[in-house]
Parts: structure tokens; C-alpha cells; sequence
């Protein structure tokens, strides 16, 4: 029998977030392949070969191939795996092998719910490492964007840009800090504001929507 791929969502960090299927797959997975945080929360101490992701994303796909040759592999992501993970790197890497995905909350998804609001027509842009296209930007009264952040795009960079786009100064901003978490934080405030304060960049999620 041909081994193959478990991608695993993770969510936005807690396991009261995760769905029952992500968390029987990681107990019982032999082989776990994850970030530092998912492994130390989620990784089990005896029986089990766990390889931790770092910037070499060529040592985990070497490693992920050299397994897969005698047993399933599970590879954790956050949020969930067909948003913005490694689940496009794997497919690339390993276009003959069978792949499982079992889905996951993005942090993206939990803002909303967090903040009560729907987000069918939203647009959603990821700035973590990548830039976004001013069309998606653009003002126009009663939009709403959901940002992922990172260093440099983050909870004052990206309200400063927005302002200079011509977007009101009272736009509501959401910055949602740590979800899932116990310090778990949700500062609501506006454009003009968010420049002033803190600087929040970490598992971070911006909430924009203009009047």
C-alpha cells in the first residue's frame, strides 16, 4: 500500500479550535512534521519521529520523502492548509503521492466570528511576506478587508497605507492579537488611531471595513 501525505490544519493555535479528526490524526501519527509551537504543543514525547519546519524547506521535503518510503506522514500547519500553508509546497514536491487534507480554522475565519460579523464579500489579503495589489485595496464605501500581517505589514504599517489611499481616517480597524489564546486580545479602534498605537504584529489579524 502506496504511503501517503496528511496535511493537518491546526488552527489558530488552542486545541478547543481544532477539529476532532486533526487531533486523532496527530496523536496517533508516527511520523509529525511541524513548526516549533505545534510540535511543543501537540508533539508526543515517546514513539514518535517528529522533524521541526525552519527556513530549510528543502530539508523538510527531503525528510518527508525519506519517510513517506515506510509509513504516512503528518505534517501540521496553522490555520487551515488551504490558506496561505505548505499545502502548495507539498503538492509541488510530491505531485505522485497521494495527499490527505483535513481541515482547519484560519485565524482569518475566527476574527470574523470573534468580531460577529460575516465575511462572504470580504476581501481577504495576505501581507505576511507578500505584498497586495492595490486593486484589492482600493476604497470604496461599506468594504470590508481581512489582513494577514507580519513584521513590516503590520497593525500600523498597513492602516498608514490604507489612509494613504484615500480611505477615511474613521474607518473601523480590528486588531486581533493572539486568538484562540488565553491572553487572547481585540483592540477596535480606527485608521487614524492605529497609527498611534502599539505595534502588533505577531499571530496577528487586521479587520478593516470603511463606512
Amino acid at each position: 500500500m502506496e504511503h501517503k501525505i496528511i496535511i493537518v490544519g491546526i488552527g489558530p493555535g488552542s486545541s478547543e479550535y481544532m477539529i476532532p479528526a486533526a487531533l486523532k490524526t496527530i496523536g496517533e501519527a508516527k511520523v509529525l512534521v511541524g513548526g516549533s509551537r505545534a510540535m511543543e504543543q501537540y508533539g508526543k514525547d515517546k514513539g514518535q519521529k517528529q522533524f521541526i519546519i525552519r527556513a530549510d524547506m528543502n530539508a523538510v521535503m527531503d525528510f518527508i520523502g525519506r519517510e513517506l518510503r515506510t509509513q504516512d506522514v503528518v505534517v501540521m500547519v496553522s490555520g487551515d492548509p488551504g490558506y496561505y500553508s505548505m499545502l502548495d509546497a507539498v503538492r509541488r514536491s510530491f505531485e505522485d503521492k497521494p495527499i490527505k487534507v483535513i481541515p482547519g480554522l484560519s485565524s482569518m475565519q475566527v476574527a470574523f466570528a470573534k468580531l460577529g460579523m460575516p465575511w462572504q464579500e470580504a476581501e481577504l489579503v495576505s501581507m505576511h511576506g507578500r505584498s497586495a495589489s492595490k486593486e484589492k485595496l482600493v476604497y470604496c464605501p461599506g468594504k470590508i478587508i481581512g489582513f494577514l500581517t507580519d513584521k513590516n505589514n503590520n497593525s500600523r504599517t498597513i492602516p498608514a497605507m490604507l489612509k494613504k489611499m484615500g480611505w477615511p481616517a474613521g474607518a473601523m480597524v480590528a486588531i486581533c492579537n493572539r486568538l484562540s489564546y488565553p491572553d487572547e486580545k481585540i483592540i477596535i479602534t480606527t485608521i487614524g488611531e492605529a497609527t498611534k498605537l502599539e505595534t502588533v504584529y505577531l499571530n496577528c489579524v487586521l479587520v478593516v471595513k470603511a463606512k
